[in-house]
Order: C-alpha cells, then structure tokens, then sequence
C-alpha cells in the first residue's frame, strides 16, 4: 500500500535525519533542518502495489558514429570561452552568484543575442514579473530582439510550454531555487523541491536537445544553495563572481563535461550591461603605483590565456603577541609557507611583523607560480626597495627555497612582451625554454638570490632590520 515517508532535511547541504534536531551533524548550520514528506516511489510518486515489469533496450558500440550537433555560439566571446566554444545540444548549465552580481544581466545579453541570429530562446523567470524583465532589457537595450519571455514556477507547466511549438535552442530558468513540481509535498526551496524540479528540467534537455541554463542562488560562503546532488546532475557548474568596490565580473568553470574547467571569462559592469574584457592584464595592471614598494607584476595563467596582475604587500612591525596574517586574492597556507621559506633559508626575520597581502584588481589566483612574485613583493615592502616598474616574475618556490620551473612559461612572457614589459625573473629551466626578441630574462634558481638583490637594492631606502646577515 502506499504511504509518505516523514523525513527531516537539511535545507544548506542535504542530509537527512529520522528526527528533527537543531545542528545538521553534516554541515554544522543551525536550525536549517525541515520537515519533509516523501513519496516511497521514485520521483516523489507513490509506488504502486505492484511492481513494474523493465523495458528492454538497444545497446551501442563504441566504433559507432554520433550525432552530436556542433556548438551553438552566443556571440558573447567570454561566455562561449568559459563554456568551451559554445552552447552544446541538449546539456544543462548552473550558474551561480551573489545577488545582484549580474547573472540575470549576463544571460538575458546573451539569449538577445541568440534571439538576434534566428533561434528560439525562451527566459522563464520564477522570480521577477515579465514587465521587470522588459524594464531591464529597455535599460539595455535589447527590446528589439525576439525572446520569449514568461513568469512560471511549475516546472510540469513549463515542459509543457516549451514542447509546443519548434525545440528552443535555450531556455534560461531563473532561478531553479523557485521551481515546483506537484510530486513532491514541499515548499519551493526546500531540498526535495530544487533535486525533483531539477531532475523534470535536465530529463526535458535530454530529451527535446535544447540547452538549459539554470541559475542558482549561492551561501554566504560562496556555494550554490540547495542540495549538491544538482551539481552532480548538471553537465556544468559555472561560479560568476566579482568584488563590490570593483566593476568587473568574473565567469569560472567549476565543472564542465564540454569543456576546460580552468578557463575564466571577464566582463565589465557597465550602465549598459557587461562588457566584455578580452585583454583583461591592461584591466588590472590599471593605475598601479610605479613608485611604491610592496609589489611586484605577476605573470599568471587563466586556463589557455595568460594574465598579468599586481602583487601588493605590506610588511610593518606588529603590536600584537599574535603578528596578523590578512591575505585577499591568494592561498593563506600557500602565504604562511612562503614566510616559512624566507625565515628558514634566506634569513627574513618576520615573526614579529603583521604581514597584509592582496592581488589588485580582486582576482582570485590559485597557481603555486605566483610563489617568487609574492616572496618579491613582501622583500620589498620590508626593505623599502622599489621593483622595477618594466619586470614581470613567476615561479614556484619549494620548500627547501629553491625555484621550481612552471608551464606555459612562454604564453607568459609573450603576454609580458605585447604589454611593454622588458624584464622578466624567471625559473632556470624557463629562461633556456622560453626565449622572447625584446625581453630579457633574469633566470633565478633559489630564493636566496633573488632576496639578497632586493635587500642590497633597498639600503639606500630604508635599513632592512629584519633581514639577517646583511
């Protein structure tokens, strides 16, 4: 016979409890667990009293021949990098962000721009009325362009809708945290109702062939709200971040069956909408100070495109028992272990100094080649030396303080080249790897070396009393 199941969910990451209680063990969120009923059978349905006899089907080969249609280009360039080329048939994309971060404003740009080149684009909005969506896309300017547009939270309603008339190309659902389905006796938002509307959505762009993009809200530590099976389900996840003092945007593949996961796309907030930055070294090596000390251009990699940013330390005597470590934009571990390195081989005495570190520009760098510009840039705040304005480094620094080489060091210089740079402190394998008419190379083997010519550059600025054996 069939019969609800009682459960307690957590509504921040999914786990489910027989009773209620107020901590999830799983997540640590207080008073996030909610009652939730059930269905025994799948899908949220009851089960019958007896079961279903499987169907049987074909099996392929591996040697066969697919049919898989090429990408669909939205013509917004960052956007296509970041997905892999394009919008491929019938996959399933979830983008995430904070609020008004400008995901609607990305993708209403971007189905306009479908719209513009004969396809058909639906944009269902679960959160905005259709004459909200008009006003933003009057401000825009995109009033001209033929998107279908319609406020609905039913996702049986929606699949519905789209099944009629021609297969859209895409269909933006905004967000998938205010989707319904009449199988499954929740409110809307909660962890049942976001994986069973999720589900009847990817099983429509499975079947039908168009891509559907659906956005998600995000915790106040960055992760997409709503149970983490949905990112399993989806063909990818896509991270759109940005800095409230800065006005660019940031567009990160988090995961992606299509495509690269290390590829970012930037964009600039402008009162017209994003636009897009397809040098984005000149965006943020942008006002850099030539005459401060502290910092230090780092020749970084973003997936395939180099981009060049600024390092800025500030290295000054503490009061406290405890020195403070603030880092923005980069690895605290990654930090404490470059400090490490410099008190144990090169002599940096920094125990008793609060260390402040933070990538310009808001970038957020994850590489461990950014490891010599941050050892340069703290040696020179604490000396008082100025790095030359024309030089770029790069190279991982390991911990018995030698420099370790780095891949696609010849991307690097080849940016640092085209953006005026001359000079360029390298890894000893990178110099002989990498050669570029016009840049010299400066190529460094241990940390040592390059600490010993900051300090001796720096007397004449200020006396580097941390520095030992000077």
């Amino acid at each position: 016979m069939a019969r609800n199941i009682t459960s307690f969910v957590c509504q921040s990451c999914g786990a489910s409890y027989g009773r209620w209680q107020g901590k999830c063990e799983s997540c640590g969120a207080w008073n996030t667990i909610a009652e939730e009923n059930v269905g025994t059978g799948v899908g949220g349905t009851p089960a019958k009293g007896s079961a279903k006899k499987g169907r049987t089907f074909a099996l392929a080969g591996l040697d066969g021949v697919g049919d898989q249609a090429p990408r669909t280009e939205t013509q917004v360039g960052e956007l296509d990098r970041v997905f892999g080329g394009g919008l491929v048939k019938g996959s399933v994309i979830l983008i995430g962000g904070d609020p008004g971060i400008g995901k609607s404003t990305l993708l209403i740009q971007a189905s306009a721009r479908l719209a513009r080149m004969g396809h058909r684009v639906v944009y269902i909005s679960g959160e905005e009325a259709v004459d909200q969506v008009r006003l933003r896309a009057e401000r825009l300017g995109l009033t001209a362009s033929p998107v279908e547009l319609a406020a609905e939270t039913n996702v049986e309603d929606i699949v519905a809708t789209l099944s009629e008339g021609p297969t859209p190309r895409l269909v933006v659902i905004d967000s998938i945290q205010t989707m319904w389905t009449d199988k499954v006796e929740s409110a809307p938002g909660t962890v049942s109702q976001v994986r069973s509307a999720a589900q009847v959505l990817i099983r429509y762009a499975k079947k039908s062939g168009a891509a559907v993009i659906l956005v998600g809200h995000v915790t106040k530590d960055g992760q997409i709200a709503g149970p983490r099976v949905v990112e399993h389900m989806v063909d990818a996840v896509m991270s759109f971040e940005g800095e409230g003092g800065h006005h660019f945007r940031i567009l990160r593949a988090v995961k992606n069956r299509f495509g690269p996961t290390d590829e970012i796309g930037v964009f600039e907030m402008t009162g017209k909408g994003l636009r897009e930055v397809p040098n984005p070294s000149e965006l943020f090596l942008a006002g850099r100070d030539l005459g401060a000390p502290g910092t230090a251009v780092f020749a970084g990699m973003e997936g395939t495109r180099p981009v060049l940013v600024e390092i800025q330390a500030l290295v000054a005597p503490s009061t406290l028992g405890t020195p403070r470590r603030a880092v923005v934009g980069w690895d605290p571990a990654r930090l404490s272990m470059v400090l490490a390195v410099l008190d144990a081989h090169c002599g940096v005495r920094l125990g008793s100094h609060d260390v402040y570190l933070n990538v310009a520009g808001g970038l957020r760098i994850a590489e461990p080649a950014a490891d010599l510009a941050v050892a340069a840039a703290l040696v020179s705040s604490l000396t008082g030396a100025v790095m030359p304005a024309d030089a770029v480094y790069f190279g991982e620094v390991s911990l018995s303080g030698a420099v370790r080489p780095v891949a696609q060091a010849a991307a690097r210089l080849k940016e640092a080249k085209k953006l005026g740079f001359t000079r360029a402190v390298v890894p000893e394998v990178a110099r002989g790897e990498a050669g570029e008419p016009g840049l010299g190379t400066q190529s460094v083997n241990n940390l040592s070396t390059l600490v010993a010519d900051i300090a001796a550059s720096g007397v004449g600025a200020r006396k580097p009393k941390a520095v030992a054996n000077e």
